[in-house]
C-alpha cells in the first residue's frame, strides 16, 4: 500500500488558490481515478476536482470553506502499490503534524523564508510576522494552513521592533497590507457578513488590478438608432427560429471583436519587461449572480457571427447561473466587454480584468435629443461606450481610434446587416 497526496489544482490562468466548497467523499470511501472528490470555488470558476488516483480516502486535510493555495495538500488516498515504505517516507517529507514539533533537534529550516503569495497576503492582512511562525511545510516552509490556524485560534503575536530589512524584503508584503484597518463599530441591527469564497477572491483580484495597473479612462457616445430599430424588428422571428434571444449586447461584442482585429494593440497584456500582443481574440464577458461575478470567455469572437455570439452569451450565462461553468470556459480571455447597461448604468469606469490591457463598458441605450448634421434636433437612441485602459500598454491615440472604429461599426448597422 502507498499513501498518495492530492494537491489543490490550478483551475485557471493566474489562479493561486481555491476554496473547498463541498467534499463529495468521506474517509473510507473507495474512489477511482478521475472520480470527482470535491467542489472547489475560485474567483474564476466553480469546478469539480477529480481524483488523481484509484484507492481509498484516508484523510480529508482541507475543510469545507477553507481556502488553500495551489499545490497545498487537500486529501490523502491509500493506493495499491509495492513500495510499502513509500508512504511513511512521503509523509515525513511533507512534514505531517507528527514531524512539526518546534523543539525537534536538527529540524530542516531551509525553506523557512520562502513564502507563497497566499501566505504573504493573509499574513499582511492580519499583521502576522512570518519570521515568528513555525512552519509545517517541507523544510520548515510556512503554509497557508499555519497562518489560518493562528487566525482561527485568536493568537496574537507579541509586539516587538520591526523585522530586519532583509526579512521585510523577502516577504514583499505591500505597505497597505501591513496594518489591517480597524473594524467599524457595530450598532443595534447591524449585520456582519463573512467575506468568503468568490467574494474574497473578487476583492483580492480587484485590489491587485487597482494597485498594479495605472488606469486611464475615455468615453464616446454612439448613435445606435438604426441598430436598435433593426434588432427590434427581427428579435421575435429570431427567437422563434433559433430558440434563444438576440440581445443588443451581441451586436456590441461583435463590433468590439471586429475593431480588435483592426487594432491588435488593444488585444495585449503587460508582462513585466515586455508587452504580449495576443493573436486570438477572446472576449471575456461579465456575468453576475446575486453575490458573485464570473467572467467567462467567448473564444475567437472575431470569427463568429452575431448569431453565434448571441448563442454563446446565452449558453455561458446559463452555465454561470446553474453552477456548471468549467475552468475551460474561463480561460484565455484577452479583452473584456461588460454590459453595465443591463442594470441601468449610463456612465461607469470599469476595473481592468488583470492581466488584460482594457475593458469596454457598454452602458444603457437611452433616447436623447441630438443635434443632427443638418442642424435639426431629433430624438435618437444613444449609448455611451466607456473604455478603461492600462496606460503601461496603451496610449490615448490608439484607444481613441479603436473606440471610434467601434462607434463607426455600430452606427452602420441597419436592416441590411446580416446576423448570420
Amino acid at each position: 500500500m502507498a499513501i498518495e497526496q492530492m494537491a489543490m489544482p490550478q483551475l485557471g490562468e493566474s489562479v493561486t488558490e481555491g476554496t473547498i466548497s463541498k467534499w463529495l467523499v468521506s474517509p473510507g470511501d473507495q474512489v477511482n481515478k478521475y472520480d470527482p472528490i470535491a467542489e472547489v470555488m475560485t474567483d474564476k470558476v466553480n469546478a469539480e476536482v477529480p481524483s488523481s488516483f484509484t484507492g481509498t480516502i484516508t484523510e480529508l486535510v482541507g475543510e469545507e470553506g477553507q481556502t488553500l493555495a495551489v499545490g497545498e495538500i487537500i486529501c490523502k488516498i491509500e493506493t495499491e502499490g509495492t513500495e510499502t515504505e513509500a508512504a511513511p517516507k512521503r509523509e515525513e517529507e511533507q512534514n505531517t503534524p507528527s514531524d512539526t514539533d518546534a523543539n525537534r533537534q536538527g529540524k530542516d529550516q531551509s525553506n523557512k523564508a520562502r513564502y507563497s503569495p497566499a501566505v504573504l497576503r493573509l499574513a499582511g492582512e492580519h499583521g502576522i510576522q512570518l519570521e515568528k511562525v513555525e512552519g509545517t511545510g517541507a523544510g520548515g516552509r510556512i503554509t497557508r494552513k499555519d497562518i489560518q490556524k493562528i487566525i482561527d485560534s485568536g493568537m496574537k503575536q507579541k509586539s516587538e521592533a520591526p523585522a530586519p530589512a532583509a526579512v521585510q524584503t523577502t516577504q514583499q508584503a505591500p505597505k497597505q497590507q501591513q496594518k489591517q484597518a480597524p473594524a467599524p463599530a457595530l450598532s443595534a441591527g447591524d449585520i456582519e457578513i463573512p467575506v468568503t469564497g468568490v467574494r474574497k477572491a473578487i476583492a483580492a483580484n480587484m485590489h491587485k488590478s487597482k494597485t498594479e495597473i495605472p488606469h486611464a479612462w475615455t468615453m464616446m457616445e454612439v448613435d445606435v438608432t438604426n441598430m436598435t430599430a433593426y434588432r427590434n424588428s427581427i428579435k421575435d422571428s429570431f427567437k422563434q427560429k433559433e430558440g434563444f434571444n438576440l440581445t443588443f449586447f451581441a451586436f456590441f461584442v461583435k463590433a468590439a471583436a471586429q475593431a480588435l482585429k483592426e487594432f491588435p494593440q488593444m488585444n495585449s497584456m503587460w508582462a513585466g519587461d515586455k508587452i504580449v500582443q495576443k493573436k486570438d481574440i477572446n472576449i471575456s464577458i461579465a456575468v453576475a449572480t446575486e453575490d458573485s461575478l464570473f467572467v467567462p470567455v467567448i473564444k475567437h469572437a472575431d470569427e463568429k457571427t452575431i448569431k453565434g455570439i448571441a448563442r454563446e452569451i446565452t449558453d455561458l450565462a446559463k452555465k454561470v447561473r446553474n453552477g456548471k461553468l468549467t475552468a475551460e470556459d474561463m480561460q484565455g480571455g484577452t479583452f473584456t466587454v461588460n454590459n453595465t447597461g443591463s442594470f441601468g448604468s449610463v456612465q461607469s469606469m470599469g476595473i481592468i480584468n488583470h492581466p488584460q490591457a482594457a475593458i469596454l463598458q457598454v452602458e444603457s441605450i437611452v433616447k436623447r435629443p441630438v443635434v443632427m448634421n443638418n442642424g435639426m434636433i431629433a430624438v435618437r437612441d444613444m449609448v455611451n461606450l466607456c473604455l478603461s485602459l492600462d496606460h503601461r500598454v496603451l496610449d490615448g491615440l490608439v484607444c481613441g481610434r479603436f473606440l471610434g472604429r467601434v462607434k463607426e461599426i455600430l452606427e452602420n448597422i441597419d436592416e441590411h446587416t446580416s446576423v448570420y
